[in-house]
């Protein structure tokens, strides 16, 4: 319990002040625990930041299936409406993978975390549109909401809803 709960106040951390900036004393800070039991249960910053993704990529799919039990287009345009509002409450500086993934490129702990996020968001969004055909494409507009969410805004999910919708509605190849 006490290690999940390390990985939230991780994840807080990280989301609020990115990756370069907070030393391992000022994680231990955020979390209300002695150094010791921060590197007892995460032996390097690196590995905080690994379960920091972890948690926060929980956390993520689990906005994304509350109340989104359909299928089709309104699944798909309810997954982005979802999207929308984590990178209003959750994202201030962005998607934190594509952040983790800029400022530890060589790690693979890291890495795989962000994959591993990324394949599982895909997969989603192949099932609820039930065109798994489109499941590369779909990712890629999600993707790009949250690349651009802070620099766009909102502007992002109206171009993303539209295009996913001319997409599943067999518009466009």
């Amino acid at each position: 319990m006490l290690k999940q709960q390390i990985a939230a106040d991780l994840e807080k951390a990280f989301s609020q002040y990115g990756f370069a900036e907070p030393s391992v004393s000022q994680l231990k800070d955020a979390c209300h625990v002695s150094l010791r039991t921060l590197y007892k249960y995460y032996a390097s910053k690196e590995q905080m930041i690994a379960a920091a993704l972890e948690h926060r990529h929980q956390r993520y799919l689990q906005l994304l299936l509350e109340g989104n039990s359909e299928q089709g287009l309104e699944s798909v345009l309810n997954v982005f409406d979802k999207l929308g509002q984590w990178m209003q409450e959750c994202a201030p500086n962005g998607c934190m993978s594509s952040n983790a993934i800029a400022a530890f490129p060589d790690n693979q702990e890291i890495r795989q975390a962000v994959t591993r996020h990324k394949l599982d968001v895909m997969e989603l969004l192949s099932e609820k549109s039930q065109q798994p055909q489109f499941a590369t494409s779909l990712l890629l507009i999600h993707e790009g909401i949250s690349n651009s969410w802070t620099v766009l805004g909102e502007q992002s999910l109206v171009s993303a809803k539209q295009l996913a919708t001319a997409l599943l509605n067999g518009e466009v190849q």
